[in-house]
């Protein structure tokens, strides 16, 4: 019986988490890529350093609009990319603007919960070279199961990349209280224990972990690869 309540109090956070997307994004959708290109920092970045090999195979946890999906694709032309997000609303916005750059043959897009669905279920694939998160973490309440979902998709040699808020310890302090308080509005909460999360995870999985601070701690871009 304990099981089972547990089981019910996640499917209804996840039923809450995906309302409340829908929420924020049903009309800020519609002009999010516009008004977020110039402090969502390192997501380029991130996308250049993805190495992906010829053929390989890509996810994107919380793929938003399309954004960055439709970015690897341009920048490695025999990927095979992926994604999930568990807003319906920003996935309509993803899908017309994949159809618009005529990568909907290679973009595989789904609905699902980036903290708990079966990879092989939902695209048919078990394990990816490369997954990422692109300021989604910060968004996702049970982050740290997002981390473990993403490490446990990684194929032999994968890689799992993360970019996202930091703490803007070389930034003035007025503008850490002022970006933080403003990203909460948007139910966004910089994780100022992503780093060591994610390296004592890695630690624990016998997996290498690398980090960078950019932009005076602003972002921060972390790598994780399966040297299984």
């Amino acid at each position: 019986m304990a099981g089972f309540t547990s089981m019910n109090s996640m499917l209804e956070e996840t039923i809450r988490h995906g309302t409340t997307m829908d929420g924020i994004y049903r009309f800020q959708r519609h002009i999010y890529d516009v008004t977020r290109r110039h402090f969502l920092l390192g997501r380029d970045q991130l996308l250049d350093g993805l190495n992906i090999p010829d053929s390989g195979t890509v996810l994107e946890m919380g793929c938003g609009t399309g954004r960055n999906l439709i970015g690897a694709a341009r920048r490695y032309p025999t990927a095979k990319l992926y994604g999930l997000d568990i807003s319906e609303e920003m996935l309509k916005s993803a899908s017309a603007n994949i159809m618009r750059d005529g990568f909907q043959r290679r973009i595989v897009l789904a609905h699902a919960d980036a903290t708990d669905f079966s990879a092989q279920k939902t695209f048919g694939i078990a394990s990816f070279d490369r997954v990422f998160f692109s300021y989604t973490i910060s968004m996702i309440p049970n982050w740290q199961a997002a981390i473990e979902q993403a490490l446990s998709c990684l194929a032999k040699r994968g890689e799992l990349h993360i970019v996202d808020f930091g703490q803007s310890a070389g930034l003035p302090r007025w503008f850490h209280r002022g970006l933080f308080a403003w990203l909460n509005l948007f139910h966004v909460n910089p994780r100022q224990q992503l780093i060591l999360h994610v390296k004592r995870v890695a630690t624990a999985k016998g997996m290498s972990f690398t980090y960078e601070s950019k932009f005076r701690d602003y972002a921060w871009l972390i790598k994780v690869t399966n040297k299984a």
